[in-house]
């Protein structure tokens, strides 16, 4: 490498400093009131939520793999942080986060992040929806001046009680916020270019102040900078702490992989680096959790924010962590003026976003619904790692049924016939096959449709020798294959060969994109 190739790489990347400070700026006003807000709703300290922030920006960016992936405290893991919160104590909490960061490091060095990319989207999404759902429930009682109870059916149940005593200043500051989160987005162009997460705090605060409204407030300590959250390790099973300290490693670290991806779709940078994000995760966990702060992940949020505001370069999310660090030094009393209704009103409707009526109608289409309201109800009612297991195990049921459940329909004008067989064509389709096969008048001539991705020995013993006996007869027996060749190289001693990763893929999980080999061969043959 010549010796003046270093010199024009930091010339361009400070030609970018124009784009990624004002991006910096933009993505530091949304942390700021979301890191705050998922603190309360996680029950952890107020400031863990802003040395996540600042650590997510500042370390994650600087060794992560993707570009301009922000990462910080999520909704996603405010969940599993409550319960650990619950069970075993915030500094026990923070030593779990250190050892979630080293798994995570691990993965990223044994190169597995692939693998994590073919978890079923319904399983994320219905995972993200129960979430949401589980923290709108329990934030909508602060909102009335109340408290969250200890479950989501809990909640539920105590809501009436709580609007009939609800505190009326906590419900103005609340209910302000929500009114500005909703309207403000559709206000024009030059007003909606302040995100409306800190336009809804800002008037909440003031309106808080000036009223004055009568409102808990956010607690910080008196150095918020030098908190002291020391971890340490958890009293109780170790195989309940492994288990805690697994979950939040694969949760986090899928929801950070789904967002890289994301993210490389909004701009034509750098494409993201999967395993070197998943250690730069990793490393960026271990450091929030020695430091007392909350678990991170890549958000998509804050990242399609850096993307959308003009960020070139990781310097951005860098800068927006290091602008956390400077707001909570210098303006921590401002902080304390924020109502914690307002917090709470600005995680309500975080939350009911999250439940996208755009995946439903998405997933509703490829047949996957069952899916994510199955994952969403075991996550509401359960607990977040057996809803995601149960949707799991609804997804495999699925796949499994779509299998051994082949569909064959017959339509015939005279003496032509056509047959139509779609799925996979197995043993266990050979009844019905059979069946099928018989109502066809002797002598006829049939057009068969194999759109099959799997056509086994057994069946093609069937299908040939029906083939066979029929054309002996005196019919004619066309086959056409859409999708694969297996008839053909059954009948010819070819060996069949198994698809592609990515083909195997496609059977089991129906969101995946098929080969473009296997495309242009659907295309030639249909014409």
């Amino acid at each position: 490498m010549p010796p003046w190739f270093g010199n024009l790489r930091n010339l361009r990347n400070l030609r970018n400093l124009r784009y990624d400070v004002p991006a910096s700026v933009v993505v530091f006003l949304i942390a700021i009131p979301l890191s705050l807000g998922i603190a309360l709703a996680a029950g952890a300290p107020i400031a863990a939520g802003l040395i996540a922030a600042a650590v997510g920006g500042i370390v994650a960016g600087a060794t992560g793999g993707s570009v301009l992936q922000v990462s910080g405290p999520t909704a996603g893991l405010t969940v599993i942080v409550a319960e650990l919160v619950d069970t075993y104590g915030w500094q026990a909490t923070c030593a779990i986060t250190v050892a979630a960061g080293l798994v995570q490091i691990g993965l990223g060095c044994l190169r597995v992040t692939r693998a994590a990319l073919a978890i079923s989207p319904a399983i994320v999404h219905g995972m993200l929806a129960g979430i949401g759902i589980t923290i709108a429930l329990a934030q909508v009682h602060v909102i009335l001046g109340g408290h969250a109870r200890s479950s989501a059916t809990d909640n539920l149940t105590a809501l009436p009680g709580q609007v009939m005593s609800l505190n009326p200043a906590a419900a103005v500051a609340g209910a302000l916020t929500i009114a500005v989160m909703l309207v403000w987005p559709k206000l024009p162009a030059k007003a909606g270019a302040l995100p409306p997460a800190l336009v809804a705090i800002t008037l909440a605060t003031v309106t808080a102040v000036v009223a004055p409204l009568d409102a808990a407030r956010v607690e910080l300590p008196g150095d918020v900078l030098n908190v002291h959250l020391t971890p340490e390790l958890p009293e109780g099973s170790w195989s309940g702490v492994a288990l805690s300290v697994l979950t939040m490693a694969v949760i986090a670290s899928i929801e950070s992989l789904l967002s890289a991806v994301a993210v490389d779709r909004m701009h034509e940078g750098p494409r993201a680096n999967l395993n070197r994000e998943l250690i730069g995760q990793g490393l960026a966990n271990s450091t929030s959790g020695l430091l007392g702060g909350m678990p991170v992940t890549g958000v998509i949020v804050r990242s399609s924010t850096n993307a959308k505001a003009g960020a070139r370069s990781r310097t951005s999310a860098v800068l927006h962590g290091v602008w956390v660090i400077v707001f909570v030094a210098l303006a921590a009393g401002l902080i304390e003026r924020i109502p914690l209704a307002a917090l709470s009103a600005l995680l309500v409707v975080v939350g009911v976003r999250m439940v996208s009526a755009k995946e439903i109608r998405h997933l509703r289409q490829h047949r996957e619904l069952m899916v994510y309201v199955v994952t969403a109800f075991g996550v509401v009612e359960l607990n977040l790692l057996e809803g995601v297991l149960l949707g799991i195990g609804v997804a495999v049921l699925q796949a499994l049924y779509r299998l051994t459940h082949t569909k064959i329909r017959t339509e015939h004008t005279g003496e032509h016939w056509h047959v139509v067989v779609e799925g996979s064509l197995t043993f266990a389709a050979v009844p019905k096959l059979n069946r099928v096969l018989s109502q066809v008048a002797p002598g006829a001539t049939v057009d068969v449709d194999l759109r099959v991705d799997y056509l086994d020995h057994a069946a093609f013993e069937v299908l040939h020798a029906w083939r066979t006996t029929h054309e002996r007869r005196g019919g004619r027996v066309d086959i056409d294959e859409i999708h694969e060749s297996w008839y053909e190289n059954a009948a010819s001693g070819t060996p069949s060969r198994r698809k592609s990763a990515a083909a195997t893929v496609s059977t089991f999980f129906p969101w995946a994109v098929r080969r473009p080999e296997a495309r242009r061969r659907r295309i030639c043959c249909t014409g």
